[in-house]
């Protein structure tokens, strides 16, 4: 299956020319700041259903797009 992502400025393209990257929501409670920029970094979520997030056109236009994906059928919805 190749999914193809949405992009406002060069139309329809392969997953391939992307990078992914998670929109992190990291709880202020931590009150240590080096705890918190690691949950930044390297905790994900991966949620089962659909997910904001960013995606950098490397290949193409070199813009972030933001968009819904639904991780279960990998269903796209473009903002």
């Amino acid at each position: 299956m190749n999914i193809q992502i949405p992009c406002p400025n060069c139309g329809a393209r392969p997953i391939q020319e992307f990078i992914y990257g998670e929109i992190p929501v990291v709880p202020e409670t931590l009150t240590d700041a080096d705890a918190r920029d690691l949950d930044r970094a390297f905790m994900r979520n991966n949620v089962e259903g659909v997910s904001a997030e960013r995606w950098f056109h490397t290949y193409g236009c070199r813009r972030w797009l933001t968009l819904q994906r639904d991780t279960r059928n990998d269903q796209i919805y473009a903002e």
